[in-house]
């Protein structure tokens, strides 16, 4: 549960100090960094940060934009799997085990299954945006198989033992997280410039000291 935690709250970190720097921007195009002119700027600041996102995205190599998917995908499911599971064990929300004639159905059963078909779709398929888009289920997929790596190498149902929870997944989920969060990174800064040359955000600090010096 705390790894999931970490995935959601690396995720919200890049984003609010891309929201910090559109604001910088926004209170820099004021030339004031007053509070009452920042809270106004926020709005603003949060559609520059949905644009840059936006751009980042779009303009991304279709290796990286894969990347990406599969990476959100696979963090997407191992946060859920593991807060259901937790709501499971501890008795609370809407979430129960899943049994078919007695037997106790694991999610690394239907893990497998979204993997080795969005994979299979995405093999047979011409069309590249389609493909982009089958590597979130199939990152999914790879989550929710990863998620129970002790049980499938031990064969024995050690999720919540000391063993489980120190298994591979721990560094798979580390990895996955860094990794993630460089290529946002790597996205955001490609979204900012791109949307910088269109005119659709503020200059940077360069550009407005530049522009500053030449008014003097």
């Amino acid at each position: 549960m705390g790894l999931a935690a970490v995935a959601l709250a690396g995720s919200g970190a890049v984003l609010v100090d891309q929201f910090g720097r559109m604001l910088g921007r926004r209170s820099a195009e004021r030339e004031s960094r007053n509070p009452e002119v920042l809270i106004e700027a926020a709005p603003a600041a949060a559609l520059d940060t949905v644009t840059v996102a936006v751009r980042g995205y779009t303009a991304a190599p279709r290796s990286e934009t894969v990347l990406f998917n599969l990476l959100a995908g696979f963090l997407g499911s191992f946060a859920l799997v593991r807060l259901s599971t937790w709501g499971i064990r501890d008795r609370w929300g809407p979430f129960r085990n899943v049994s078919f004639r007695g037997r106790h159905i694991h999610h690394f059963v239907p893990g497998i299954l979204i993997a080795f078909t969005s994979g299979t779709v995405a093999l047979l398929s011409d069309d590249d945006e389609l493909e982009q888009r089958l590597a979130v289920p199939m990152g999914a997929g790879i989550g929710l198989t990863f998620d129970e790596a002790a049980l499938l190498l031990d064969l024995r149902d050690v999720y919540w033992t000391r063993e489980g929870l120190l298994s591979v997944q721990l560094s798979l989920g580390a990895t996955a997280i860094l990794s993630i969060a460089i290529l946002t990174q790597r996205m955001l800064r490609r979204g900012e410039r791109q949307g910088e040359q269109e005119g659709l955000i503020p200059p940077g600090g360069d550009h407005l000291s530049h522009a500053t010096g030449a008014n003097l």
